[in-house]
Formats: C-alpha cells, sequence, structure tokens
C-alpha cells in the first residue's frame, strides 16, 4: 500500500470507530434519562447488572491486548508451535478468575456497597494505608500497560494503512477516551462486545486469506517441515526452553486471575447464572482467539518468506501479513480486530484507573471528613479523572518508547505481584492480617521493580518469580508476627467460620 493510503480502505475502521463514541453518548443518555441510583455505582461497575455474555465479552476484550494479536503471533511466526504450547495457558485465565474471585468480590461488593477492588481490600484490612498503596500501583501500572496499548495500536495502523503514526494514534487514541470518558463503565462493556466480537471476525478473515495467499494448508506445512522443522518441536531447538515455557506460564496465565482489571468484572454481573454463563462462553472464546490468532502467524510463513530481520522484528510480521495477504478493501476490516483489542484494554484500565482516583482516594477522603459530595461535582470529577488520564497516556505515546511488548509484561508482573496474595489470601484464609498484606504488596512489589531495573533473574525465570516469592514470603511472615484480624471483620468475611 502506497504511503498516502486509501481512505475508502479505511472506512470500515472509521464507521467501527463511530459506532464506539456513539455508543458512549448512548449510555450517557440513558443513565440522565433514568435519573436515579447511585453515580458511582454507575458510572464504575454498571450498576451491577451485566448479563453473561455481555460479561464474559467485556473480560475477555480487556484480558485481550493489542500485544496478543501482534507480538503474539509475531513470535508465534519466529518460534513455531510451541509459542502456542505455552500461550494456550490462557485459555483457562477467564474461568479461573471468575470462577475463583467472581460470587466471592460480588457477595462482598453487595455487602460492604463496594465498587472497586480496593474497596474490598479496605474493608478486609482495615488500612487506608494498604488502599492509598493498592491505588497508585493501579494507577501507575494502568499507565505502562495503556501507553504499550496506544503505541502497538498506532504503530499497527501506520504499518497496515500507509498513514501516519500520528493520524491512528489521534484516530483511536482520542475515540476511546471519548467513549470511555462520557459512558463509564457500561459504555466499556458494551464497546468491549462489539471489540470482542470484531477480533473474532478479524482472526476468521486474516486466517483465510494467508491459507489462500499461502497456497493452502499442505502446502504452507509442507514449506515449513522442509525450511523450519524445528518450529514443529515444542522446544523449538532451544528457542523456547522449559524456563520460558514456566515463566510464561505464571506471567500470562496463573497470576493474571487476580490483575484488578479482571476481578472488578466480578462485581459488575447480574446473577449467578449470567456469571456461570459467563465462564463458559469466555473460554470458549478465549481459546478461539489465542489458538487462532497464534496458529494464523505461524501459517504466515506461507506469506512472509523471508529472514525476521527483513520485516523489522516480530511486532511487524502480522502488519506486513495483512497487507501481504488481503486485497485492499478488505484491510480496513482486518485491522478493526487488533485495534480493538487495543481500544478495549485502554478502555477497561482507564475506567479502573479513574475509579482509583476518584472512589478510592478522592471520595474515601472526603467520607472520612464528613463531607458529602453532590452527585453533580462527583460527575463532573469522574469525568475529568478520566479523561485527564488518557490525555496523559495519549501524550506520553506521541513520543513512543520502544520495547512496547516488554513494557506491556513489566506492567503485568506488577500488578500480579501487588495483588495476588493480597487477594487470595485476604479472601479465603482467615490468619491473613493487615501486616501481611502491607509487606507483601509493598515488599514483593519493590523486589520485583528493582530486579527489573537491574536485569537480575533466577535460573533464566522471568522477574515475575521473584516477586511473587518475595510477595508470598512476605506475607506469611508478616501475617505470623503481626495483630490477628479483628473479630468483627473475619465474621463479615467468613461467617460460616
Amino acid at each position: 500500500m502506497q504511503n498516502e493510503g486509501n481512505l475508502m480502505s479505511l472506512l470500515p475502521l472509521l464507521l467501527f470507530m463511530s459506532a464506539m463514541i456513539g455508543i458512549g453518548f448512548y449510555v450517557r443518555h440513558k443513565q440522565e434519562q433514568g435519573g436515579s441510583g447511585n453515580f458511582v455505582q454507575q458510572y464504575f461497575i454498571g450498576n451491577h447488572d451485566l448479563g453473561g455474555f455481555v460479561l464474559a465479552m467485556t473480560t475477555v476484550a480487556t484480558y485481550s491486548s493489542v500485544s496478543s494479536f501482534v507480538g503474539g503471533p509475531g513470535m508465534a511466526w519466529k518460534i513455531g508451535f510451541g509459542w502456542i504450547y505455552m500461550a494456550v495457558v490462557q485459555v483457562t485465565a477467564i474461568f479461573l478468575v471468575l470462577g475463583i474471585f467472581g460470587k466471592r468480590v460480588a457477595l462482598l461488593s453487595r455487602k460492604f456497597n463496594a465498587v472497586t477492588v480496593v474497596d474490598i481490600i479496605r474493608e478486609r484490612f482495615r488500612s487506608d494505608f494498604l488502599a492509598g498503596m493498592a491505588a497508585f500501583i493501579i494507577v501507575l501500572f494502568f499507565c505502562g500497560t495503556m501507553t504499550a496499548q496506544f503505541v502497538g495500536g498506532a504503530k499497527l495502523f501506520s504499518t497496515v494503512t500507509g498513514y501516519s503514526y500520528e493520524m491512528g494514534l489521534l484516530l483511536f487514541g482520542l475515540v476511546v477516551v471519548v467513549y470511555t470518558t462520557v459512558g463509564g463503565f457500561r459504555a466499556v462493556a458494551l464497546t468491549d462486545t462489539c471489540c470482542a466480537i470484531m477480533m473474532m471476525i478479524g482472526i476468521v478473515l486474516l486466517f483465510s486469506c494467508v491459507l489462500d495467499a499461502g497456497g493452502g494448508y499442505t502446502a504452507i506445512m509442507e514449506s515449513i517441515h522442509a525450511n523450519h522443522p524445528e518450529m514443529l518441536e515444542p522446544l523449538s531447538a532451544g528457542n523456547m526452553p522449559v524456563g520460558l515455557y514456566l515463566t510464561q506460564w505464571l506471567l500470562v496465565g496463573i497470576f493474571t486471575i487476580a490483575l484488578p482489571q479482571s476481578v472488578v468484572r466480578g462485581i459488575s454481573y447480574k446473577d449467578t447464572k449470567s456469571l456461570h454463563r459467563a465462564m463458559i462462553i469466555g473460554t470458549v472464546v478465549v481459546g478461539f482467539m489465542n489458538i487462532g490468532v497464534n496458529f494464523t502467524g505461524i501459517l504466515a510463513h506461507g506469506v512472509l518468506t523471508g529472514s525476521l530481520e527483513s520485516y523489522g522484528g516480530v511486532d511487524y510480521i502480522i502488519p506486513k501479513t495483512i497487507v501481504a495477504s488481503m486485497p485492499s478493501y478488505l484491510v480496513g476490516f482486518a485491522i478493526i480486530g487488533p485495534l480493538a483489542a487495543s481500544v478495549s484494554t485502554i478502555s477497561g484500565l482507564l475506567i479502573v484507573a479513574s475509579s482509583a482516583i476518584i472512589k478510592d482516594v478522592y471520595l474515601h477522603q472526603k467520607k472520612k471528613e464528613g463531607k458529602a459530595v453532590p452527585d453533580k461535582k462527583l460527575r463532573f470529577l469522574s469525568m475529568l479523572a478520566t479523561a485527564v488520564i488518557g490525555a496523559a497516556v495519549f501524550f506520553i505515546a506521541l513520543t513512543p518508547p520502544s520495547l512496547i511488548w516488554i513494557i506491556n509484561m513489566f506492567a503485568f508482573g506488577g500488578l500480579e505481584t501487588a495483588f495476588f496474595w493480597t487477594l487470595l489470601l485476604g479472601l479465603f484464609w482467615k490468619k491473613a492480617n493487615r501486616l501481611g498484606a502491607l509487606l507483601s504488596m509493598g515488599g514483593g512489589t519493590l523486589a520485583y521493580c528493582v530486579t527489573q531495573f537491574l536485569g537480575f533473574k533466577i535460573m533464566g525465570l522471568h522477574q515475575i518469580a521473584i516477586g511473587i516469592t518475595v510477595s508470598l514470603i512476605f506475607f506469611l511472615v508478616g501475617s505470623y508476627f503481626g495483630k490477628p484480624t479483628e473479630r468483627e471483620v473475619l465474621k463479615e468475611f467468613f461467617p460460616e467460620a
């Protein structure tokens, strides 16, 4: 495609982005028409009213990211089936997060009128300092993840369409900030549903075009067998070592169940039937998307037959595959899927980051001071916080940092280190106490960040192994030496005991 681009090929993307904004304003209009109800509940968790299908799709869309559609299949092109064997652990993520935390946080949120994960942490450990630390960590690491999504999406747009990086960033970056700011959590949930559907359509389109351009499945696999036989091996001739398997199973599999942006979905569903339906639908959709897009990356060898260096790196494999295998009139449809993954992740993180500032810090402080905040002011401040965070990340992305995939994984690991044991042990272990949670979240996150900065690893494993281990040790030590949790708190959280 020429640098001047083709406006007609962008028409599907432009229509899709317009629909996203339309949904945001539609939700805002319906909320204003309703008139009643708690604004905080409506804006940050959709008033506990998500059905099973929407809950599944918004959880899937938030969990998926532009890395899932660009970096992941690019690595599959480089490594082969070993990458799929590693990535398939992600199929269990939605089932586990909703199965382990879904009903628990839903019941607790209704009991304490909680709107955020931080609300539940504050109630469990009765510590404003811990809650403030949790809110700070959420905003910090979410900004890193959102920056990666902005940059990854804009680079994809530029590579595929020929238009500038800045234009792509302006197009979808401002769209996601606008509809999230205007519509809040419900707009995020509905747009996430549209995004997840478009992701699946995009995978099917690209898969069929790659097969056609590569001469069919048999021809592509014969070529791989002849030229890259190591791609058929689980360890890929050393390119996929056992340590990498273990690290990735932890980083993008097991520990993702405690990511705040996923756990908060458990607060928002309507009833148990919706939760169970979401667990099944979400698992099927994640499996289809995860295996489908990575398998497409392997089959792209039938389209891109040169060396990795000639294409500019793994992040450019899928964009160049789209250009090489798809007719121009389908390009606009094809890039909707990866960009939908980007905007859905950004919107999900944006609303949780905004709630951390307004609900977990500002509103809590006002409550302690005995001051009421009028709904009109609260609405303005909530939308302002969402807009300011989104705009700040947008401007950071204008000067894109390098190593986007690493930034994304760094943020994932930081959030997992901070929240995994705090939520898991806090909600399911009676002896968990305030000191244990403080030491775990603070000490574990610090250990993780320091070892990341120094590049220190143990046995070649990602620093998440260090962070999560230190976090657990600190939690157990603090729970042993610290003051036991108050009896009235235990009655609230463990009434059966």
